[in-house]
């Protein structure tokens, strides 16, 4: 048994409460009151602490259950890593539990502590869990992380990254030398190796890149986004992903600003609707059903005790439409 393994006694002399309050806040929250449960509750996440029943050993004949997280299910790109993983997962005998953690951390690690105290082991995509807390859910179940990278864990990439600098270069061929990058969210792992990527390979290439954000992975985050963009004296502009990058262009529409003529943009993931747009969306596009196949592969390669639950690097690549073309030039739209 690990003894550093935080117990109710750190979690109530972090939030200045009763070990007793701790207790009753995971066995019995409705005898706690709001307030002071969400302060135990996020007391915990940031020192590691996981109720007992995660402590208890796998037994024979467990359900066959797998959890997936995603950080939230109402962004395209996350559907068709989803019903690949639960094709794959029915094909090796699984029940696939989802679950959406709504950009939260506490969401999911308060929904994880509940799910994997009876399934085999989970998938967290994109998650925005702390190291510590991810290896610590690591020494009670099996895990598998995709998009992000901890040492020790499983962890499957789209080299997003790479596609950055695949649009840099596209960038700079066709003549822009201001580059603004439109960032995802503080606490995600993919959006700073995102942003590490346009910022060296535009010092590379000679290029200015400015940093525009933190904002939402969504289209509400795309409109926020427009108005600090419109301060920088950029000619193209990258997103952190298709969301925020749609919604800039409908408000960079809205405000008589011409895609690609006035500024060239690009996404990332290549979600459903990247080619619906007008111009069509020029994104970075990666093997997302790939993805989510090898996310089961990997988890029952653990849960079997079997080979192949090493990490993987899966191959981004730069999908050219209209929404980018040289400073100044007209296109027909397609």
């Amino acid at each position: 048994m690990d003894q550093t393994r935080p117990t109710i006694y750190d979690v109530a002399k972090r939030c200045g409460v009763a070990a007793s309050t701790v207790s009753r806040t995971f066995s019995h929250p409705g005898r706690v009151n709001p307030t002071t449960r969400e302060k135990v509750r996020a007391a915990a996440a940031e020192i590691g602490y996981l109720p007992r029943p995660l402590a208890r050993a796998e037994a024979p004949g467990r359900t066959r259950t797998i959890t997936l997280v995603v950080t939230d299910i109402a962004n395209p790109y996350y559907a068709p890593l989803i019903k690949a993983a639960q094709a794959r997962a029915l094909e090796k005998d699984y029940t696939l539990a989802l679950i959406d953690s709504d950009e939260s951390p506490q969401v999911e690690v308060s929904n994880l502590r509940q799910l994997l105290a009876t399934t085999s082991g989970a998938i967290l995509a994109t998650s925005r869990l702390s190291d510590d807390v991810i290896r610590q859910l690591a020494r009670h179940r099996a895990l598998v992380i995709v998009n992000r990278e901890i040492g020790g864990i499983p962890s499957l990439v789209v080299d997003t990254a790479g596609g950055m600098r695949k649009a840099v270069r596209h960038l700079a061929a066709i003549g822009h030398r201001r580059i603004a990058y439109l960032a995802g969210p503080r606490n995600s792992w993919i959006n700073s190796a995102r942003w590490r990527a346009v910022q060296e390979e535009s010092g590379a290439l000679g290029l200015d890149a400015a940093f525009v954000g933190p904002h939402a992975p969504d289209l509400r985050g795309g409109y926020e986004a427009t108005d600090a963009l419109m301060l920088q004296r950029a000619t193209a502009a990258i997103a952190y992903n298709d969301l925020i990058a749609i919604g800039t262009l409908k408000r960079l529409q809205a405000a008589g600003v011409d895609v690609p003529a006035d500024l060239s943009l690009i996404g990332c993931d290549d979600i459903f609707g990247a080619n619906l747009t007008t111009p069509g969306l020029t994104t970075i596009a990666g093997p997302t059903e790939r993805l989510g196949r090898a996310a089961v592969d990997a988890l029952h390669a653990q849960l079997t005790h079997r080979a192949g639950a090493d990490s993987r690097l899966f191959d981004a690549h730069l999908v050219t439409r209209g929404s980018t073309a040289a400073p100044g030039m007209t296109t027909d739209g397609n």
